[in-house]
């Protein structure tokens, strides 16, 4: 199943890439999320490889919500086919394709991929994570003084109290925080040391599910702003290399 999510978002992200740069179609979802016709034509391209290949298979997307739903949900697919948006439509070449395969409630393969730089980051329950193929671990860092951190704002960012105190309280204990549009890359990076640490909220499923067991397939921490066991279903969520959880968690009483 993994060969088979990383061929899948590897053709995703081709339809990605050959629309990227180029007048597309845009649309507003809500009153500020984006979507776009790549968007679209890359959901459409994995459900109906999905649909061909595990027929009773469930899947959650992004575009389709709970809609694509079959079999007796023993297995599910959970996907984002544009994990970026915001970031494809103005020409930023900060997006990815992101899918994960849950079964009976556990992440058990996760696949992120960054057409624009060729990165394929993939990982299975108990096996590992790679980046193109190469076993990859988190960081080394062991102070949160010494670390790089990322973050996203969430849309509605203004009506969350604690956001911009959680901002600042690292911005001050950190060595530097990024935002970079995409909360899949994001935690890709945190599982292949690129970053040290991360944290959302807002977030969706099919945002980090296949973040989660990157991170924890490369030696890391993924709970909630309290310790407490994370859910993919219910954000905020705080990633790390697992060597500063204690110190970011501290940040957030």
């Amino acid at each position: 199943m993994l060969n088979f999510a990383i061929e899948t978002a590897r053709e995703a992200g081709q339809i990605l890439l050959e629309r990227f740069g180029r007048k597309i179609n845009i649309s507003l979802k809500g009153d500020i999320n984006l979507v776009t016709e790549a968007d679209l034509a890359s959901e459409k391209h994995i459900i109906e490889k999905i649909r061909s290949r595990y027929p009773k298979h469930s899947i959650l997307a992004e575009e389709s919500g709970e809609a694509i739903a079959c079999g007796d949900g023993e297995w599910k697919w959970v996907i984002d086919p544009l994990d970026g948006t915001t970031n494809y439509a103005h020409g930023y070449p900060c997006f990815c394709v992101t899918l994960a395969l849950e079964h009976r409630g556990e992440i058990v393969v996760g696949v992120t991929f960054d057409p624009t730089r060729d990165e394929l980051f993939a990982a299975e329950r108990g096996v590992g994570a790679t980046l193109n193929n190469k076993p990859i671990r988190v960081s080394e860092t062991e102070k949160l003084s010494d670390a790089l951190l990322v973050t996203g704002f969430p849309y509605d960012a203004r009506e969350r109290e604690n956001f911009a105190r959680h901002f600042t309280g690292f911005t001050y204990k950190s060595r530097g925080i990024r935002r970079d549009g995409s909360a899949a890359i994001d935690m890709a990076y945190v599982a292949c040391g690129r970053f040290d640490g991360f944290w959302e909220e807002g977030l969706h499923a099919w945002d980090v599910a296949a973040g989660v067991l990157l991170i924890e397939e490369s030696g890391g921490r993924v709970s909630y702003y309290d310790d407490s066991k994370f859910s993919i279903y219910k954000p905020p969520i705080c990633a790390s290399n697992g060597r500063i959880h204690a110190e970011m968690l501290e940040v957030f009483k």
